[in-house]
């Protein structure tokens, strides 16, 4: 009876024995592959990172590991830089390197300002620059302004400085950032940068690397990564099968003629 029962228990507790090892050549290989998926989702992150050092002008670049096409979007992410620099009247900008094209752009942006600022009665005012409509304009809103009651003159300037803030925040000409107070200049700061940010998620060409942060850069490298990827597997838009990981690449289907 004791043996019976016995029996009974050992064959409940026999299916909880320690589990059996892979053979070792089946273990290894699995290691291997669990070891080669980690190196080259490293491999990949490092690579993502000195590809956004590269576009921002960080330090820690090292073009040497670029590809021919991480190369060509590193000179056209600088370029893009000093466009906007020249256009918002920002340092470095490099005017000589300038095509027809953003050199005309460039000047329309300047003329823009001035005729804003000489119109709102601000400083720098070129008045020489202005055609005589724009002339007669600017001494017009100046005459208005001196006929302005205390009350209607004190509207009039809080009128001015909600439009300039929000020239500043949409990135749109007549934006003055000296006249923002703290609070407005930090107001506009984040609005930039989180228009910079969709702006690079998107592959706009505003965007500009250099003002991201290392975990903006990151993300949006990783959005760039799915954005290419994407391409290359549904055959629309623009595919770099260079920056493809071995799976990404894998994963993809030959095309069938």
């Amino acid at each position: 009876m004791h043996d019976s029962v016995s029996s009974r228990r050992f064959s409940v507790i026999a299916p909880l024995a320690k589990p059996r090892r892979l053979p070792w050549p089946i273990g290894a290989h699995v290691a291997w592959l669990s070891l080669s998926s980690v190196v080259l989702l490293a491999g990949t992150t490092d690579a993502a990172a000195n590809l956004s050092a590269c576009k921002t002008g960080r330090p820690s670049c090292d073009r040497s590991r670029l590809t021919l096409m991480e190369m060509t979007e590193v000179v056209e992410a600088h370029r893009a830089r000093n466009v906007s620099n020249c256009r918002n009247e920002l340092s470095p900008c490099d005017r000589r390197t300038l095509t027809e094209a953003e050199a005309i752009a460039v000047a329309v942006a300047a003329y823009d300002r001035n005729v804003a600022n000489c119109r709102a009665g601000r400083n720098p005012c070129d008045h020489a620059r202005l055609t005589r409509s724009e002339g007669r304009e600017a001494a017009l809103a100046e005459h208005q302004r001196s006929l302005l009651t205390p009350t209607e003159a004190m509207e009039a300037i809080l009128a001015a400085r909600q439009r300039n803030v929000s020239n500043c925040r949409n990135g749109w000409p007549g934006c003055d950032r000296s006249r923002l107070d703290e609070w407005e200049a930090a107001e506009v700061k984040a609005a930039v940068i989180t228009r910079n940010v969709s702006d690079c998620r998107e592959g706009r060409d505003a965007c500009d690397h250099s003002r991201l942060s290392r975990s903006e850069a990151l993300a949006v490298a990783g959005a760039e990564r799915l954005r290419n990827y994407t391409a290359c597997r549904s055959r629309r838009g623009y595919c770099d099968a260079s920056r493809l990981t071995p799976s990404e690449a894998a994963s993809i289907l030959p095309e069938v003629r």
